[in-house]
């Protein structure tokens, strides 16, 4: 704070100070040392005093440094996404880039002012900074690598506003294409949850959606337990499908519907062709789940005991209701001017239904594959 304070004229300084709420002085002890004459006034406040005053100092300066340490002050205290959770979503862009819209370069320069802050080399020019560090090794030479990149942007140090604000960019549709999008949002989600956030859905934009972090509502025991079975059947499709529709379940009900029948045809799609059996791509849920059901013995027609009988119908009748309500109220079809909006309660109850039968599922299988 005190740097950025003594970047005004010795002359200006001490009506600066005085204006932010600072002992007074003269224009005498300024001329001295500026970064001193503010410091020594600084010092004399309490860390609470300090925020209002890197608050107001903000309305006269535009300094990135500042900004970052007045966030940090205003965090302190609070819950925060560990650095092993920041360390584990860089891992995502190990082999990916970060944005399929932008070159490298200018997707670091929409979160970082990068012309403004220091180079991370010793030695060099006073006037170079990290600006030039990036352009020399990301365009030029080609010598970072992403992970590289980030640390040298300081992802691994920054306010979690910070953070924060670069995964809302690289999430963002202005970012990614609509394929890349959804499932990094989910790659994300899986990480940040630890810490109690998450990316959700706070609006679209022509039609794609756009991301914010917010406090992560707390789901249920089943919900843990629901991803373990499935991140152990399998992670890239099945499981990244079952996120996804827990990303949406409170914030976008029509899309979580959507995905919780696509999360079931996934399953039972999988499940077909490990058997060795065939299907064809127009079949839809109901006929998946009936070609699934002779070959996990879940037919109800298939067992004598009433209750069994009873149990095995409920199911098939639950996966052919999830079809029905992803046809009338999901975003896969048109909606028409008589379409119901389906509430986020539906969508609980539709995603809820789906993790269960497919765990159902998913574990069915593995009985059957050990004999």
């Amino acid at each position: 704070m005190a740097g950025a304070i003594s970047d005004f004229s010795a002359n200006e300084v001490p009506s600066l100070c005085s204006r932010l709420g600072l002992r007074t002085g003269d224009r005498d002890e300024s001329f001295k040392s500026k970064f001193k004459y503010a410091e020594r006034r600084l010092f004399e406040k309490s860390a609470a005093e300090l925020i209002p005053i890197a608050v107001r100092l903000l309305e006269e300066v535009d300094s990135y440094n500042l900004s970052e340490a007045l966030a940090k002050l205003q965090e302190t205290g609070q819950a925060t996404v560990t650095e092993l959770t920041r360390r584990r979503i860089m891992a995502l862009f190990d082999k990916r880039p970060y944005s399929t819209e932008f070159e490298e370069i200018d997707f670091i320069r929409r979160i970082w002012p990068t012309g403004r802050m220091l180079s991370v080399f010793e030695n060099v020019a006073t006037e170079q900074t990290l600006d030039d560090d990036l352009f020399n090794a990301i365009v030029r030479n080609n010598d970072w690598n992403n992970r590289e990149t980030l640390e040298a942007v300081g992802y691994l140090t920054c306010s979690q506003r910070q953070f924060f604000r670069f995964l809302e960019e690289v999430t963002s549709p202005l970012t990614q294409s609509r394929e890349v999008q959804a499932e990094l949002a989910a790659a994300v989600n899986e990480h940040l949850r630890h810490d109690g956030c998450q990316l959700i859905i706070i609006r679209r934009l022509s039609g794609s959606p756009v991301y914010e972090v917010r406090p992560a509502i707390v789901g249920s025991p089943a919900d843990d337990a629901i991803s373990q079975a499935l991140a152990a059947f399998d992670t890239d499709t099945v499981h990244a499908r079952w996120i996804q529709a827990l990303d949406r379940r409170d914030a976008d009900a029509e899309g979580a519907i959507t995905l919780a029948r696509t999360l079931l045809e996934d399953v039972c799609k999988w499940i077909i062709f490990e058997a060795g059996e065939s299907y064809e791509e127009k079949d839809d849920l109901p006929v998946l789940y009936r070609k699934l059901a002779k070959i996990l013995n879940l037919a109800p027609d298939g067992h004598t005991e009433p209750v069994f009988k009873q149990i095995l119908g409920s199911c098939q009748s639950v996966v052919e209701s999830l079809g029905s309500l992803r046809n009338k109220i999901g975003d896969a079809h048109s909606p028409g001017p008589k379409k119901v909006k389906p509430a986020s309660r539906h969508a609980q109850l539709a995603v809820n239904l789906s993790g269960t039968m497919a765990t159902f599922l998913v574990s069915t299988w593995a009985t059957n594959k050990k004999g």
